[in-house]
């Protein structure tokens, strides 16, 4: 757990700053003031209605803490832009800036750039993440089980209350239970575990069947190839969630094309 002890009291310590910026307060207001709190609705509809089976999250991801730099100076709408003409349904952008070199003006930005709901990928800490993630145009958050712990109800409830969808993720079967105890709507597995950076598809496999099929689950991490979607198809995902892959590809079409050649997955 070193890693994630060390990506979250960086986020902390820079919260803080943002919080001295910007009192929660006035970041609230802001918030509230925003027309429109349907948003959730519109990241499940999006899900559902996708003709890529299972569903696309494509990620908007310039760095990793595992890989280090991954396309440092990419255009984060282009890429955004790329992902939505190739038929992903949502789109996923990293805006922690320690370890994954992510900003806030990049959901922002995507936000405005494209129609597919965007998902503001951080680690959540505290409700005053969820207000900037509104007013940045996200329509979901993703909250962690494992970081978030005995507090993952409360910031479900906060993001429900500011009108978006959170997706849960978990990587075991304690934090399946967690997440279907607080209410979860989605649930994404992690592939790769935040303690070791190995990355198995066989979580997803192994925790598919413990989620209702009135729950969204999406597999996130080590999802490369043709295979790979077949493979998480077969165990039931309704989603995928694909960053590095892509963002390292030179043709994010074909790229994306790929991942569901020859697998029966396009509808």
């Amino acid at each position: 757990m070193m890693i994630l002890e060390h990506i979250v009291a960086s986020v902390r310590a820079d919260l803080d700053a943002r919080k001295r910026a910007t009192p929660p307060d006035a970041l609230a207001e802001r918030a509230a003031a925003i027309a429109g709190r349907d948003r959730h609705a519109v990241f499940v509809a999006a899900l559902d209605a996708s003709y890529r089976k299972p569903a696309l999250i494509a990620e908007v991801k310039r760095a990793s803490p595992s890989k280090g730099a991954i396309r440092a100076d990419l255009d984060a709408v282009a890429l955004a832009q790329s992902y939505a003409a190739s038929g992903a349904a949502a789109i996923s952008v990293l805006t922690e800036p320690a370890y994954f070199l992510g900003s806030l003006a990049d959901l922002a930005d995507v936000s405005r750039a494209v129609s597919a709901p965007t998902l503001r990928k951080d680690f959540f800490i505290d409700p005053y993440q969820i207000d900037e993630a509104r007013i940045a145009g996200a329509a979901a958050v993703l909250l962690i089980a494992r970081v978030l712990g005995r507090g993952l109800a409360a910031m479900l409830q906060s993001a429900r209350a500011a009108g978006l969808e959170a997706l849960v993720e978990v990587h075991d079967e304690a934090e399946v239970d967690r997440a279907l105890e607080a209410g979860a709507r989605v649930v994404g597995c992690n592939n790769r575990d935040l303690a070791t950076f190995r990355v198995d598809l066989a979580t997803s496999e192994r925790l598919r069947r413990l989620v209702p099929s009135d729950r969204l689950f999406v597999s996130e991490s080590g999802i490369a190839a043709a295979g790979d979607v077949k493979r998480l198809r077969d165990a039931g995902a309704d989603a995928i969630l694909v960053g590095e892959s892509l963002v390292r590809s030179a043709d994010v079409p074909a790229a994306i094309d790929a991942l569901y050649e020859s697998s029966g997955t396009c509808l």
